[in-house]
């Protein structure tokens, strides 16, 4: 009886935050051994499918680097990265749309629905949801400290986002799940950072939060204490001081982005730990590194 009670307190510990968030929106970039792990994807869908039951919105945006890399591995076409971006030459970009809209997104959308979610799959050409332009590789590059500045192809940022498509499934009870290839006004289709896209399609939809899944604990200070919670204004300066570096720079770049476009809280979070999403939602300590 007594193991029946817990079970009963640790709900009721989750209902005021199940109230303030009933009907709200929240993005979660889901990405790194979360996407592999085979215990971790279950756990995933789980939680994405039971926020959905409890009345709050999940849009996902994933990456697939993995998954590219192996595809392109299988076909010989070499692999290049200069300061932790691919270069995509036509071919790669290819691959990676392949990879990226016809294989990951579709298997994330079973997975969920495999856990009685209602998901859809889509990338930023559908309803021009995510309109691209060309990187500026020198400014891009020069920013991250890359050993080398060359032109990395077919990689873009988002320019603008259309959310008009998102909303509507989110209307009508649907999850999205977004793969991040976006669509320039060349109509030439361009890979884009997922964390880059997660953040701009939350401040799109005004989103309740932002939560990224990431394989380290969260934002670590230089002694490698966990940073627990960091304003939008102490970003900058971490980036500049090398505090934050390599590929957490653009999870925090998206946060900001996130944040300055009216998200009320971004957070980063450790996804090789099961239920994650839930942790950080329904509990009073939560884990990783919050950002207001």
């Amino acid at each position: 009886m007594e193991t029946l009670i817990e079970k009963v307190s640790t709900l009721l510990e989750a209902l005021p935050y199940i109230r303030e968030f009933y009907g709200k929106t929240v993005v979660i970039k889901y990405g790194g051994n979360a996407m592999v792990n085979e215990e971790l994807k279950e756990a995933f869908a789980q939680d994405v499918a039971l926020l959905k039951y409890v009345g709050i919105n999940p849009v996902i945006v994933h990456g697939g680097g993995p998954q590219i890399g192996e595809l392109l591995k299988r076909l010989n076409i070499e692999t290049r990265f200069v300061g932790g971006m691919r270069v995509t030459d036509r071919e790669t970009m290819n691959v990676v749309e392949m990879v990226l809209v016809g294989k990951v997104n579709k298997e994330i959308v079973k997975l969920i629905n495999s856990h009685g979610g209602n998901a859809v799959g889509l990338s930023g050409k559908d309803g021009n949801l995510i309109v691209a332009e060309k990187i500026d590789s020198r400014e891009y590059l020069s920013e991250l400290k890359a050993p080398e500045i060359i032109d990395l192809g077919f990689v873009g940022r988002v320019k603008r986002v259309n959310p008009d498509i998102v909303t509507k499934l989110l209307e009508s009870k649907f999850i999205p799940v977004i793969a991040p290839v976006g669509i320039g006004e060349d109509f030439e289709a361009y890979n884009i950072n997922a964390d880059l896209v997660a953040g701009e399609m939350a401040a799109a939809l005004k989103a309740e939060k932002l939560i990224m899944l990431t394989d380290v604990e969260g934002i670590k200070d230089k002694e490698g204490r966990l940073l627990k919670s960091l304003r939008r204004d102490q970003l900058p300066q971490l980036i500049a001081d090398g505090t934050v570096s390599g590929g957490m720079i653009p999870k925090v770049k998206a946060c900001e982005a996130a944040l300055m476009g009216g998200v009320k809280k971004a957070h980063i979070i450790d996804g090789r730990v099961k239920h994650s999403i839930l942790l950080e939602m329904f509990t009073q300590e939560g884990i990783g590194t919050e950002i207001i």
